[in-house]
């Protein structure tokens, strides 16, 4: 669908509106790929979030996040030409941010639990206090697991991808994503088990 904005047209123009397109990354990719650093501007801002949460939940740093997402879009720009969309972009995007962040871990291991921006403080106070708690626990955990099982764990259950797509962005089969998986929850549920 093609809509109509007002303004001014990108020549200056102004007898002619600015037309914005609601367009397939498939065809953003095309354009990106032929030089069109627009297309390439519309697929890092419809992407950016999703990519920077990924990176988010993996490293626990914001700053780190923000690093490696930027990173993962510079890459994604340098390799554009040798995607060959066999996946969509979203999922090449998530290949690129995971891997980027499995080489931060790596080099450097995160000790500081995720923070959470979200968390409901209303209501009573002590209750706020053993949720925040309950969730400082889980984000630990998180973090303490292996770095294969943390991807895992973060793409499917809180990237909400699919158990297919998962794999596909690990490059394992999808025995070896549910093996992972699998191990990631025992190991959740041992160490939640006091909050039960």
């Amino acid at each position: 669908m093609i809509r109509p904005c007002t303004g001014l047209s990108p020549s200056g123009d102004e007898r002619r509106p600015r037309v914005v397109a609601e367009v397939d990354d498939r065809v953003l990719v095309r354009a990106a790929k032929g030089g069109d650093l627009d297309a390439f501007e519309v697929l890092l801002r419809r992407h950016q979030t999703p990519v920077y949460r990924v990176a988010l939940r993996m490293l626990g740093s914001e700053a780190d996040a923000q690093d490696a997402s930027q990173e993962a879009f510079v890459q994604a720009w340098k390799s554009l030409g040798g995607f060959r969309a066999d996946s969509s972009f979203a999922t090449w995007m998530y290949r690129i941010i995971t891997n980027r962040c499995l080489n931060v871990i790596a080099t450097h291991r995160q000790d500081q639990p995720l923070p959470d921006r979200l968390a409901a403080l209303a209501g009573d106070p002590a209750d706020a206090a053993e949720s925040r708690a309950r969730l400082d626990t889980l984000l630990e955990a998180i973090q303490a697991l292996p770095d294969e099982q943390r991807a895992a764990i973060v793409l499917r259950e809180l990237q909400g991808l699919t158990y297919e797509e998962t794999a596909e962005v690990l490059a394992v089969s999808l025995a070896a994503v549910k093996g992972r998986l699998h191990r990631a929850r025992l190991t959740l549920v041992e160490r939640m088990a006091g909050w039960q």
